[in-house]
């Protein structure tokens, strides 16, 4: 037990300087989802959304490079069921995306945000916790277990896309999957790189310093934190995980947890985990770049309607994003790089979601003036 103790405790600091690079990045680069999708709606501007490609595809690339190398079982981790919950990814997704434009940011801004000295994010950040924890296990989750989730393909084996290619050529999964991955992702980063207006110093860093994160979170606690055997239960464990499996970066979950975590903080059951630390890392990296640069200053609501917008889209994040199983980055990034099939829809749902959400924004605009 002392030597589990300890391995928990090193992926844990692991996680959790991760995702004080992740939050630093997101903050001096502005990576943002939601806002990648509003310029390009808005401005025609695709800047950002080159940003979120070449993190996708070096995420995508990574993570198979891992299988191929004998570093994570891609069948272990927690987007690799044989179930295709198409239906719940695409609503949640679209809840999703909605809710970020209502509430300026998705789960991972929302915690940059709060690093940078955004009060009104902290409200989102409470309101969305608590109600993804009922959409895990409360009156929500009665309700899209007894729908959305009901509507599914179960193909007998992990829904992603280089077990398919394996089962219809015949190759080898590591070969498929370093296929897929070189044609999915490499088109990816060609793409985000191909605009030479993109290729300055902070995009770069946005792409390829968030997507390298995602996959050495996926070695952290797939590869670092796993356990053959248990040494009290002899199952096989991955140590500091809420799911049981192998995770990498995801924030609507995890806030939730984060909440559990501080109300029931006595209770000895409720420990730290790899999700828990990441929450706070994102917050104290953003903190740090926010002072470091000048950038950091309080933030408040501008009115009733503020209000009422952000507590509108953070409810809908937290239902939409236990819903269709991640957020913009959870499934975004994390989840795409597996090649789920439940990722891909997941990500149309969220960007259908972003884009209804700004003919909305436009319209109170319109509205008004």
């Amino acid at each position: 037990m002392p030597e589990l103790q300890a391995l928990a405790a090193k992926v844990l600091l692991a996680a959790f300087l991760l995702s004080v690079a992740f939050g630093a990045i997101a903050q001096r680069t502005h990576f943002c989802t939601m806002g990648a999708v509003s310029d390009a709606v808005n401005m025609g501007d695709y800047t950002r959304v080159r940003q979120w490609a070449l993190a996708a595809g070096v995420a995508i690339v990574g993570f198979w490079a891992l299988v191929a190398a004998g570093q994570l079982d891609f069948g272990k981790t927690l987007y690799s069921g044989n179930r295709w919950l198409w239906l719940s990814a695409a609503v949640g997704g679209l809840l999703f995306g909605l809710g970020m434009v209502l509430a300026s940011g998705c789960g991972s801004k929302t915690l940059v945000r709060v690093g940078a000295g955004s009060l009104k994010s902290l409200v989102v950040f409470v309101v969305l916790g608590v109600a993804a924890f009922a959409t895990m296990k409360g009156i929500t989750a009665v309700a899209r277990v007894a729908t959305v989730d009901q509507v599914a393909l179960d193909f007998g084996a992990p829904a992603l896309l280089p077990v398919g290619l394996a089962a219809v050529s015949g190759l080898a999964l590591p070969t498929a999957g370093l296929l897929c991955a070189g044609g999915v992702g490499g088109a990816l980063v060609a793409w985000a790189l191909s605009g030479r207006r993109f290729r300055t110093f902070d995009n770069l860093l946005g792409g390829l310093g968030i997507g390298t994160i995602v996959v050495a979170a996926w070695w952290v606690s797939g590869h670092l934190g796993y356990l053959a055997e248990h040494p009290q239960t002899l199952d096989e464990v991955f140590v500091a995980t809420n799911s049981g499996r192998a995770e990498a970066l995801s924030f609507t979950g995890p806030i939730a947890y984060t909440l559990d975590w501080l109300m029931f903080f006595s209770d000895k059951s409720k420990l730290l985990t790899v999700g828990i630390v990441s929450v706070f890392g994102v917050v104290a990296g953003s903190a740090a770049m926010a002072l470091a640069t000048g950038t950091f200053h309080w933030e408040g609501f501008g009115g009733v309607e503020d209000v009422a917008n952000h507590l509108a889209g953070a409810v809908l994040m937290g239902v939409g994003g236990v819903t269709a199983l991640g957020c913009t980055v959870g499934q975004g990034l994390s989840g795409l790089s597996t090649l789920s099939a439940t990722s891909f829809v997941a990500v149309a749902g969220i960007i259908a979601g972003a884009v209804l959400g700004n003919r909305y924004q436009v319209f109170r605009l319109e509205r008004q003036a």
